[in-house]
Protein backbone atom coordinates (compact mmCIF):
# COMPACT_ATOMS: atom_id res chain seq x y z
CA UNK A 1 0.00 0.00 0.00
CA UNK A 2 1.47 3.33 -1.06
CA UNK A 3 1.77 6.34 1.23
CA UNK A 4 -1.19 8.13 -0.37
CA UNK A 5 -3.43 5.09 0.04
CA UNK A 6 -2.52 4.70 3.69
CA UNK A 7 -3.09 8.39 4.35
CA UNK A 8 -6.52 8.10 2.71
CA UNK A 9 -7.41 4.98 4.71
CA UNK A 10 -6.42 6.75 7.91
CA UNK A 11 -8.58 9.68 6.74
CA UNK A 12 -5.81 12.19 7.21
CA UNK A 13 -5.69 15.52 5.41
CA UNK A 14 -2.49 17.47 4.85
CA UNK A 15 -3.52 19.90 7.57
CA UNK A 16 -3.81 17.04 10.03
CA UNK A 17 -0.09 16.36 9.82
CA UNK A 18 0.59 19.92 10.94
CA UNK A 19 -1.94 19.58 13.80
CA UNK A 20 -0.23 16.42 15.00
CA UNK A 21 3.23 17.97 14.71
CA UNK A 22 2.07 21.03 16.70
CA UNK A 23 0.57 18.82 19.40
CA UNK A 24 3.91 17.03 19.79
CA UNK A 25 5.75 20.35 20.06
CA UNK A 26 3.29 21.62 22.70
CA UNK A 27 3.52 18.40 24.72
CA UNK A 28 7.31 18.33 24.63
CA UNK A 29 7.51 21.91 25.94
CA UNK A 30 6.12 20.58 29.22
CA UNK A 31 8.41 17.62 29.61
CA UNK A 32 11.94 16.38 29.16
CA UNK A 33 10.51 13.37 27.31
CA UNK A 34 10.32 12.88 23.56
CA UNK A 35 7.28 11.67 21.60
CA UNK A 36 7.60 10.02 18.18
CA UNK A 37 4.78 8.81 15.92
CA UNK A 38 4.84 6.45 12.94
CA UNK A 39 2.33 4.53 10.82
CA UNK A 40 2.66 1.77 8.26
CA UNK A 41 0.17 -0.07 6.08
CA UNK A 42 1.45 -3.45 7.29
CA UNK A 43 4.29 -4.61 9.51
CA UNK A 44 5.31 -7.57 7.33
CA UNK A 45 4.66 -8.80 3.80
CA UNK A 46 3.43 -12.13 5.25
CA UNK A 47 4.48 -13.88 2.04
CA UNK A 48 5.12 -17.19 3.83
CA UNK A 49 1.53 -17.44 5.03
CA UNK A 50 0.12 -16.28 1.70
CA UNK A 51 2.16 -18.86 -0.21
CA UNK A 52 1.44 -21.63 2.29
CA UNK A 53 -2.34 -21.15 2.09
CA UNK A 54 -2.12 -20.88 -1.70
CA UNK A 55 -0.27 -24.21 -1.95
CA UNK A 56 -2.79 -25.85 0.41
CA UNK A 57 -5.66 -24.64 -1.76
CA UNK A 58 -3.85 -25.88 -4.87
CA UNK A 59 -3.53 -29.31 -3.24
CA UNK A 60 -7.21 -29.26 -2.30
CA UNK A 61 -8.15 -28.42 -5.89
CA UNK A 62 -6.00 -31.31 -7.13
CA UNK A 63 -7.61 -33.69 -4.63
CA UNK A 64 -11.11 -32.61 -5.66
CA UNK A 65 -10.31 -33.30 -9.31
CA UNK A 66 -9.08 -36.85 -8.71
CA UNK A 67 -12.59 -38.44 -8.41
CA UNK A 68 -13.53 -36.67 -11.67
CA UNK A 69 -10.71 -38.35 -13.57
CA UNK A 70 -13.03 -40.18 -15.96
CA UNK A 71 -15.35 -37.27 -16.69
CA UNK A 72 -12.49 -34.85 -17.26
CA UNK A 73 -10.71 -37.35 -19.49
CA UNK A 74 -13.87 -37.85 -21.54
CA UNK A 75 -14.35 -34.09 -21.85
CA UNK A 76 -10.79 -33.63 -23.07
CA UNK A 77 -11.24 -36.51 -25.53
CA UNK A 78 -14.26 -34.77 -27.05
CA UNK A 79 -12.42 -31.46 -27.17
CA UNK A 80 -9.09 -32.62 -28.61
CA UNK A 81 -8.49 -35.27 -31.31
CA UNK A 82 -6.06 -38.07 -30.55
CA UNK A 83 -5.44 -36.93 -26.98
CA UNK A 84 -1.94 -37.96 -25.77
CA UNK A 85 -1.75 -39.61 -22.36
CA UNK A 86 0.16 -36.68 -20.82
CA UNK A 87 -2.69 -34.22 -21.49
CA UNK A 88 -4.71 -35.24 -18.44
CA UNK A 89 -1.94 -34.99 -15.80
CA UNK A 90 -0.86 -31.73 -17.43
CA UNK A 91 -4.41 -30.43 -17.09
CA UNK A 92 -4.40 -31.31 -13.38
CA UNK A 93 -1.06 -29.58 -12.92
CA UNK A 94 -2.18 -26.44 -14.74
CA UNK A 95 -5.39 -26.18 -12.72
CA UNK A 96 -3.55 -26.66 -9.43
CA UNK A 97 -0.91 -24.08 -10.37
CA UNK A 98 -3.60 -21.62 -11.49
CA UNK A 99 -5.37 -21.95 -8.12
CA UNK A 100 -2.06 -21.31 -6.31
CA UNK A 101 -1.20 -18.29 -8.47
CA UNK A 102 -4.66 -16.71 -8.32
CA UNK A 103 -4.99 -17.05 -4.57
CA UNK A 104 -1.46 -15.78 -3.97
CA UNK A 105 -2.34 -12.66 -5.96
CA UNK A 106 -5.68 -12.29 -4.17
CA UNK A 107 -3.99 -12.74 -0.78
CA UNK A 108 -2.49 -9.26 -1.12
CA UNK A 109 -5.93 -7.84 -0.35
CA UNK A 110 -5.74 -6.61 3.29
CA UNK A 111 -9.18 -7.99 4.22
CA UNK A 112 -8.11 -11.48 3.12
CA UNK A 113 -4.73 -11.21 4.84
CA UNK A 114 -6.48 -10.47 8.12
CA UNK A 115 -8.35 -13.77 7.80
CA UNK A 116 -5.55 -16.12 6.71
CA UNK A 117 -2.70 -14.79 8.88
CA UNK A 118 -2.67 -16.09 12.48
CA UNK A 119 -3.23 -13.41 15.12
CA UNK A 120 -0.05 -14.41 16.92
CA UNK A 121 1.96 -13.81 13.74
CA UNK A 122 0.37 -10.39 13.27
CA UNK A 123 1.02 -9.33 16.86
CA UNK A 124 4.62 -10.49 16.63
CA UNK A 125 5.16 -8.67 13.33
CA UNK A 126 3.75 -5.39 14.68
CA UNK A 127 5.87 -5.58 17.81
CA UNK A 128 9.04 -6.36 15.84
CA UNK A 129 8.39 -3.59 13.31
CA UNK A 130 7.63 -1.06 16.05
CA UNK A 131 10.73 -2.08 17.99
CA UNK A 132 12.85 -1.79 14.86
CA UNK A 133 11.60 1.74 14.17
CA UNK A 134 12.09 2.56 17.85
CA UNK A 135 15.78 1.81 17.36
CA UNK A 136 16.27 3.11 13.82
CA UNK A 137 14.56 6.44 14.47
CA UNK A 138 16.65 7.09 17.56
CA UNK A 139 13.80 7.06 20.08
CA UNK A 140 15.91 4.76 22.25
CA UNK A 141 18.84 7.15 22.24
CA UNK A 142 17.59 10.26 24.04
CA UNK A 143 19.88 11.63 26.75
CA UNK A 144 17.77 10.49 29.68
CA UNK A 145 16.14 7.50 27.92
CA UNK A 146 12.78 9.28 27.99
CA UNK A 147 11.52 8.65 24.47
CA UNK A 148 8.24 6.95 23.52
CA UNK A 149 7.00 5.71 20.16
CA UNK A 150 3.36 5.64 19.08
CA UNK A 151 3.15 3.09 16.27
CA UNK A 152 0.13 2.33 14.05
CA UNK A 153 0.00 -0.73 11.77
CA UNK A 154 -3.08 -0.52 9.59
CA UNK A 155 -3.51 -4.04 8.18
CA UNK A 156 -3.22 -5.62 11.63
CA UNK A 157 -5.44 -2.91 13.13
CA UNK A 158 -3.02 -2.56 15.99
CA UNK A 159 -1.45 0.34 17.86
CA UNK A 160 1.66 -0.04 19.98
CA UNK A 161 3.29 2.40 22.37
CA UNK A 162 6.88 1.57 23.30
CA UNK A 163 8.55 3.49 26.10
CA UNK A 164 12.28 3.67 26.72
CA UNK A 165 13.80 2.34 29.94
CA UNK A 166 13.79 5.66 31.76
CA UNK A 167 10.02 5.92 31.33
CA UNK A 168 9.13 2.24 31.64
CA UNK A 169 10.55 2.17 35.17
CA UNK A 170 8.14 4.88 36.32
CA UNK A 171 5.01 4.56 34.15
CA UNK A 172 3.18 1.24 33.91
CA UNK A 173 2.70 -0.20 30.42
CA UNK A 174 -1.02 -0.37 31.16
CA UNK A 175 -1.19 3.43 30.95
CA UNK A 176 0.25 3.35 27.44
CA UNK A 177 -2.03 0.47 26.43
CA UNK A 178 -5.12 2.51 27.35
CA UNK A 179 -3.91 5.37 25.16
CA UNK A 180 -3.14 2.91 22.34
CA UNK A 181 -6.67 1.46 22.57
CA UNK A 182 -8.16 4.95 22.25
CA UNK A 183 -6.06 5.60 19.15
CA UNK A 184 -7.21 2.31 17.62
CA UNK A 185 -10.83 3.30 18.28
CA UNK A 186 -10.23 6.68 16.66
CA UNK A 187 -8.74 5.05 13.56
CA UNK A 188 -11.71 2.67 13.37
CA UNK A 189 -14.16 5.57 13.59
CA UNK A 190 -12.29 7.67 11.02
CA UNK A 191 -11.01 10.19 13.57
CA UNK A 192 -7.31 9.38 13.38
CA UNK A 193 -6.03 12.94 13.65
CA UNK A 194 -8.19 13.81 16.66
CA UNK A 195 -7.25 10.53 18.35
CA UNK A 196 -3.54 11.14 17.81
CA UNK A 197 -3.69 14.73 19.05
CA UNK A 198 -5.55 13.57 22.16
CA UNK A 199 -3.07 10.71 22.67
CA UNK A 200 -0.06 13.02 22.37
CA UNK A 201 -1.61 15.36 24.95
CA UNK A 202 -2.19 12.45 27.35
CA UNK A 203 1.35 11.20 26.79
CA UNK A 204 2.61 14.70 27.52
CA UNK A 205 0.65 14.74 30.79
CA UNK A 206 2.17 11.45 31.91
CA UNK A 207 5.67 12.50 30.92
CA UNK A 208 5.33 15.91 32.57
CA UNK A 209 4.38 14.26 35.86
CA UNK A 210 7.56 12.19 36.00
CA UNK A 211 9.89 14.12 33.70
CA UNK A 212 9.05 17.84 33.87
CA UNK A 213 10.83 20.14 31.46
CA UNK A 214 14.23 21.37 32.56
CA UNK A 215 15.85 24.71 31.83
CA UNK A 216 17.63 23.13 28.90
CA UNK A 217 15.12 21.10 26.96
CA UNK A 218 16.50 20.28 23.48
CA UNK A 219 14.25 18.74 20.86
CA UNK A 220 16.07 15.45 20.25
CA UNK A 221 13.66 13.85 17.74
CA UNK A 222 11.80 15.06 14.69
CA UNK A 223 8.19 15.96 15.49
CA UNK A 224 5.08 14.71 13.73
CA UNK A 225 3.66 11.55 12.19
CA UNK A 226 5.90 9.60 9.81
CA UNK A 227 4.51 7.24 7.18
CA UNK A 228 6.72 4.16 6.77
CA UNK A 229 7.10 1.78 3.86
CA UNK A 230 4.99 -1.36 4.19
CA UNK A 231 6.68 -4.44 5.55
CA UNK A 232 10.18 -2.96 5.35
Amino acid sequence: MKRKNLVNRLKLAEGDFERIRKSVQDAELRTNGEIALAATSESSDYSFYELFISVVLGAVAFALLIPLYGQIGALLDRTFWHLPEWYLPSFYGIVSFAVIALFFIAANVPALDRVIIPNAAKHRAVYNRALRHFVESGVYGTMERTGILIFISYLEREVRIIADTGIASKIDQGEWDLIADNIALGVKNGNTADALVEAVTKCGDLLEKHFPAKKENPNELADGLFILEAGI
